[in-house]
């Protein structure tokens, strides 16, 4: 078997499909004569309106018939603005009975593919969905940091790094809005964690902010060109992020130039004139602040109509962009068959072969007689977890049937759900191989308690291990899950959450299909007090309050600076094959204004075809006061046996730039940097070093 190289020809083809946005005519509304851009002709649009339509036009309205819904005024041609949820597929709507979707992985998923190609095609579903089912923007996609891996939404994120995350995003957003739909980047910014989370107050500094927990958004802004952006619940240093001039006018509009408009998560407008001055355009679900509340501040000068004009002018300006007032959406039929081979091709990309000793895996179907599938994820897909990215799936395949197709006639396949250990074991014993999935159903809401299965699924993974030394464990979980019983069983592999093809995807690496390529995006502890964030102040908070203290150091960052072994470090995954790293050339010095180019060759050394990830960090100059090294680059290659690939990096000068608080900007640091090569955080065997011998300054 061979990885399926049909299949990455077809992802590529479908790449080409969203690079283009599709284009609208720009034709005015009411007879009227065109504007020359789509913020002209917004605002001759918004100066037609009574002062009683702007208020309508700030806030969306709740109904026996809409949820997520933002009325038009019909008599100037202006549209309704229909929002669904996502990340993870066309999720929770305006149609009071969400309709079905495809139940892509869940991100972290896409994540662990390290491939921005494949983040494009997932967005290209997304937003091809979305304007099939007739809904105008897709809440979408999520890339807050996983400073807490106990955070009940960190399987809807990209995972802790933020050059990873950034790079995803943009991908993902040019695929959403390259169909015509707006994407909403959320939830911007410091949204960390579900515990307390429309109250506490996340107390970080600037420089963290500027180089950990912003520049995802600000990719996603500068190259995503993202539509909106969706302020989040908490206080970010005792302002709700919604009303926040910092977050919303310093940066986003100022530093980044943003031109879209900005969003409130439900419910996460707390004031009128104050979220207004600051930047918030549309308040959602409803208009507790922004209705008659708006009207009052109005009327009493507390807040210019021009203001309101602004408001509403960058919403349509968005809208005119995406063709939305020229194109009416109507439903029509998802292409099922497509987009469930799309989701089918994300989880396999994205499955992460944690350990494999002997060769337990690919699984020889000519060999494999009978096979016991046990464990509470083994019944059923895993379409995703719960709360607003919930997707309802088209269809679903389970592990048993995939299991079931990959073996020929007369093999034995046999289930347990394992809710009874011994009658697993028991079970187990009497096969000829033991699949064990195992897991966890995070949920928007509420944070894991810990980093342990849940119930006696450690339990259940050992006593099937005792029994059958044939034991492969497939853990799908949302976010790192803790493994006592590691050394017991001889092969691991994280699946996240599958989605709707969960049976096919997972069995296709386990029978050698496809040949598993797929990096964590998120590092696994060894301990639960080995995490960045193990002491009450740091998470879940104290009388309401988080603080950041570990700084820059979240992530595989603490890790390397606390000089803390992992359980599988950030950028770790095993292939069946084997890849060298050779022939490291990097540029010697970096000149103001100039990049540093970085090569090396990969060669694939086993027999069977597979990819890996190069993996380019740096290393400041101590006076930097940096974590060891960071994630600066990555490439996924695709080798055949025994090929060789010269893959190249550029890194621009923000690479070797640190916030400076003082200035307010991006400076270079004198000194030494080092550049380090390879296939995850912890195994970089080729390493060069760079000069910088002046300082430079950007915003």
């Amino acid at each position: 078997m061979v990885l399926r190289t049909h299949a990455v020809k077809g992802l590529a083809a479908l790449s080409v499909l969203v690079a283009s946005l599709v284009a609208a005519p720009d034709v005015g509304a009411a007879g009227t004569r065109p504007a020359r851009t789509p913020e002209q002709r917004a605002a001759q649009l918004v100066s037609q309106l009574t002062l009683d339509e702007k208020i309508t036009q700030l806030h969306g309205i709740q109904d026996a018939d809409h949820q997520r819904y933002v009325p038009g005024v019909p008599r100037l041609g202006i549209p309704p603005l229909r929002v669904t949820n996502g990340p993870a597929g066309v999720g929770p709507s305006d149609d009071r009975q969400q309709k079905p979707a495809t139940a892509l992985p869940a991100p972290i998923g896409l994540a662990a593919t390290f491939d921005t190609g494949l983040a494009g095609v997932y967005g290209m579903v997304e937003g091809s969905e979305t304007r099939d089912l007739a809904h105008s923007v897709l809440e979408a996609p999520d890339i807050n940091m996983t400073r807490v891996p106990q955070n009940g939404r960190t399987f809807e994120t990209y995972g802790e790094d933020p050059y990873l995350a950034g790079r995803l995003s943009a991908a993902n957003i040019r695929g959403i809005q390259g169909q015509g739909i707006i994407a909403e980047v959320k939830h911007y910014a410091a949204n960390n964690q579900e515990t307390n989370r429309f109250n506490v107050d996340e107390k970080v500094d600037e420089r963290a902010l500027q180089e950990i927990y912003l520049p995802a958004f600000e990719a996603s802004v500068k190259a995503g060109h993202v539509g909106t952006v969706m302020c989040a619940y908490p206080k970010v240093n005792s302002t709700f992020a919604c009303e926040n001039p910092y977050l919303l006018d310093t940066v986003l509009r100022g530093q980044w130039g943003f031109d879209g408009f900005v969003q409130s998560d439900f419910g996460a407008t707390h004031s009128t004139v104050a979220s207004a001055v600051a930047g918030e355009d549309l308040e959602m679900p409803t208009g507790k602040y922004f209705d008659t509340a708006m009207r009052q501040a109005v009327d009493s000068g507390q807040i210019k109509e021009s203001v309101i004009d602004q408001m509403i002018t960058r919403r349509y300006a968005v809208m005119i962009r995406f063709g939305l007032f020229d194109r009416p959406l109507t439903p029509s039929p998802i292409p099922v068959e497509r987009d469930g081979a799309i989701a089918r091709q994300v989880a396999e990309q994205g499955t992460v072969l944690l350990k494999n000793a002997n060769a337990q895996l690919p699984l020889d179907p000519a060999k494999t007689h009978s096979v016991a599938v046990i464990g509470p994820y083994a019944g059923a897909a895993h379409t995703g977890g719960g709360g607003s990215s919930h997707v309802v799936p088209l269809y679903t395949v389970d592990p048993v049937t995939g299991v079931k197709k990959r073996l020929p006639s007369g093999s034995t396949v046999s289930y347990a759900d394992g809710s009874d250990v011994t009658a697993a074991a028991a079970l187990a014993k009497s096969a000829d191989v033991a699949l064990v999935m195992v897991g966890d159903q995070e949920t928007e809401g509420k944070d894991r308690p810990n980093l342990s299965l849940s119930g006696d699924q450690d339990q259940l993974v050992a006593a099937v291990a005792e029994a059958n030394p044939h034991t492969v464990v497939v853990v799908k979980s949302g976010a790192p899950v803790l493994m006592p019983w590691l050394d017991k069983v001889p092969a691991v592999i994280e699946a996240w959450y599958p989605g709707e093809e969960d049976g096919n995807a997972v069995s296709a690496v386990l029978f050698g299909d496809v040949n598993p390529s797929g990096k964590l995006p998120v590092t696994f502890p060894r301990a639960e007090g080995d995490t960045p964030a193990h002491t009450p102040d740091r998470w879940p908070g104290v009388n309401g309050t988080v603080t950041y203290s570990e700084g820059l150091q979240i992530g595989y960052r603490w890790y390397d600076g606390q000089d803390i072994t992992p359980l599988f470090p950030f950028g770790y995954g095993l292939s069946y094959t084997t890849f060298r790293y050779g022939d490291l050339s990097v540029s010697r010095a970096l000149a103001p204004g100039g990049h540093v180019r970085v090569g090396v060759d990969v060669t694939n050394t086993g027999s069977r075809a597979g990819a890996d990830v190069a993996q380019v960090y740096l290393s400041a100059p101590a006076s930097a006061g940096e974590p060891p090294r960071q994630l600066k680059g990555f490439q996924k290659v695709y080798l055949r046996p025994g090929q060789t690939r010269h893959v190249t990096f550029t890194l621009d000068q923000r690479a070797f730039s640190v916030w400076d608080p003082a200035v307010h900007a991006w400076t270079t640091v004198r000194g030494q940097y080092q550049v380090s090569v390879g296939d995850s955080s912890r195994d970089l065997p080729l390493r060069a070093t760079v000069r910088v011998d002046r300082t430079a300054r950007s915003s």
